[in-house]
């Protein structure tokens, strides 16, 4: 059954993480942080809302269409920069030029081209001049890297390969973003790979578990609990891990940096 966003119990299905260090300095190196006013859209827990504040941001509202969500992240986060309010891509709810500075991650691949046409107007509209739009997503061709023991997320699709064309469909090719920004009123576009650590695992047991309880994994939820035992008995005996051993579980994404004309 698929991940259900507005499902109360669900609420801190994003929230308990932080940033991963080497998301921190590329943002750090490439975009200017300190002391602007910031979005965080499709914000989820709040994790990388937080992160906006804690690499200096003078304020970041999180933005999500799910009150479930947000519940979870304003319990979760706690600091005097940040709010957070209902609203979505498409209709933030902020005033024109309310922001410098807006983050949408893990967002774009939830939403039809159409709706990224429009999603990236809106995110021009509510920019000041010269504003930054960062956009992080997964293109076809991160999602279908081969798995090793650090990307175990590539396994997935060599258990179940009739997944692929699920996971890549709703996905968008990096032309097409950097197009579709371009039409958007965006300039200066620049592209970066990132091996994001998604999670540290103190054993392979660990992982396990929370691969059974497909903890901020939507792909998972098209999995029954039988076929999730099989993906993990699979990955185990792909990587060689013991149960005892640690992982550190890494996913490959996107990031595109664009200037507001």
């Amino acid at each position: 059954m698929p991940l259900n966003f507005h499902d109360r119990n669900n609420r801190s299905m994003y929230t308990g993480r932080t940033a991963d260090l080497g998301w921190q300095q590329l943002i750090e190196r490439e975009v200017n942080i300190k002391g602007v006013r910031a979005a965080d859209i499709g914000c989820g827990g709040g994790i990388y809302t937080e992160a906006l504040a804690k690499l200096g941001a003078a304020s970041v509202v999180g933005i999500d269409f799910s009150s479930a969500m947000l519940e979870g992240a304003a319990a979760s986060v706690h600091r005097s920069e940040v709010t957070f309010q209902q609203g979505n891509a498409l209709e933030t709810g902020l005033a024109d030029e309310a922001v410098d500075l807006i983050l949408e991650r893990a967002l774009i691949h939830h939403l039809t081209e159409s709706e990224l046409k429009d999603c990236f107007h809106e995110a021009n509209r509510i920019l000041s001049k010269e504003g930054t739009l960062i956009v992080q997503d997964r293109t076809p061709e991160d999602c279908l890297l081969e798995g090793n023991k650090e990307h175990l997320r590539g396994y997935l699709f060599e258990q179940y390969p009739q997944l692929k064309e699920k996971e890549t469909g709703r996905r968008h090719a990096a032309e097409r973003v950097i197009q579709i920004l371009n039409q958007s009123g965006f300039r200066e576009i620049e592209e970066f790979p990132l091996w994001e650590i998604r999670q540290h695992y103190d054993t392979f047991t660990a992982y396990r578990d929370d691969l059974q309880h497909r903890t901020g994994r939507s792909i998972l939820h098209e999995l029954t609990d039988e076929e999730l035992n099989r993906l993990t008995d699979y990955i185990q005996k792909q990587t060689g891990f013991q149960d005892n051993d640690p992982v550190v579980e890494k996913d490959r994404w996107t990031i595109w940096i664009a200037k507001k004309h």
